[in-house]
């Protein structure tokens, strides 16, 4: 497979003032990019980074100040960008807080979900070749989080695995080939850097504050060296809709298989229980004999001309389109006498 090349991008990254963002806009800078814009709610590090990057590499940095929680921010910085670099070929959903206290949890899933789906959206219009854009990639930072439990930290875990699940869902093979969008996912485990600061005060509950003592001595924190590497790998050799996994200083691997297996597996119980019931009791009313089975056609020939109706498919010796509303679980309970039928609308 051909490496996706980072020579002559412009580049949009959000919360790319400090930390894990700072690193990914000189490693990408290294890798030569054409230019990066810095978005940052942190605006004199944002602006001291950037002078300092333009001094290495001919302005080709650009700093604007956005608070991703806010929409007139997203807009103004994404138009600002644009006006600059007349095209964005990557965007790299950086920003993120690790805060489910109180009085921050909210501003937490604003910047952690609503912001990276708002610049997701605002990426694909812009990008999306069935519209006259160019293509390009998304890179949205999810979390180890978002794969095992972390009792201290369950809204952040939430907004992390609403990331996880979104990617994947968005990246069919239709979207991917009509748009020319290539959206990746990266679940980072404990790095070296500040969102793991203070974390005793950052809990959901001040209950809980004494037990995340004991377990952030635990954390095995890698590398930011080691994060990026991950993620410029990713870059390079990740397919549309693929998730990748970086901890433990590790090299970063493709996990997507991994994720699909255990959303198979779910949507095997929920197909069983949702779906499964009503398959047999269709079943059954076909083959219970010439009386039923015309009781049967009526009831959904009356349902094909109702509106508003749920489809689900039936087996009756070949596949047939039942739609099925609250009047026809009426009917088959009536017709079924006490027997249970559960049907959803």
């Amino acid at each position: 497979m051909e490496a996706w090349k980072i020579e002559g991008t412009n580049i949009l990254i959000t919360g790319g003032a400090s930390g894990l963002g700072a690193a990914y806009v000189e490693a990408f800078l290294k890798c030569g990019a054409k230019n990066i814009a810095i978005l940052d709610i942190a605006e004199k590090a944002g602006k001291e980074l950037t002078d300092k990057l333009n001094k290495l590499y001919k302005n080709k940095v650009i700093f604007v100040k956005c608070d991703v929680s806010k929409d007139d921010d997203i807009n103004y910085a994404f138009d600002q960008v644009l006006n600059t670099f007349n095209r964005i070929d990557v965007i790299i959903n950086n920003a993120g807080i690790m805060n489910d206290s109180p009085d921050v949890w909210k501003t937490s899933s604003l910047v952690n979900w609503v912001g990276l789906v708002s610049f997701t959206m605002k990426g694909i219009q812009h990008m999306r070749k069935d519209e006259g854009g160019q293509g390009g990639t998304i890179i949205n930072i999810s979390s180890s989080a978002a794969i095992v439990r972390v009792s201290i930290i369950p809204i952040y875990c939430g907004t992390k695995s609403a990331v996880l699940h979104f990617g994947r869902s968005i990246s069919s093979p239709k979207f991917n080939s009509d748009t020319g969008i290539r959206i990746l996912t990266i679940c980072l485990g404990a790095t070296d850097t500040e969102l793991l600061h203070n974390l005793e005060h950052k809990t959901f509950d001040d209950k809980t504050s004494k037990a995340i003592l004991s377990q952030i001595n635990n954390l095995y924190e890698q590398r930011i060296e080691s994060a990026v590497a991950a993620f410029l790998k990713m870059y390079r050799e990740g397919a549309a809709g693929s998730v990748w996994l970086s901890a433990n200083n590790k090299p970063g691997r493709d996990i997507t298989s991994n994720v699909d297996v255990a959303f198979s597996e779910l949507e095997k119980q929920y197909k069983a229980s949702e779906f499964g019931h009503t398959e047999s009791l269709s079943h059954r009313l076909m083959s219970d004999g010439p009386k039923r089975r015309h009781w049967w056609w009526r009831v959904t020939s009356r349902i094909d001309r109702r509106p508003r109706a749920h489809a689900c498919t039936t087996e009756l010796g070949r596949d047939w389109l039942l739609q099925v509303d609250s009047v026809t679980e009426f009917v088959l309970k009536r017709h079924l006498g006490k027997q249970r039928v559960n049907i959803k609308t």
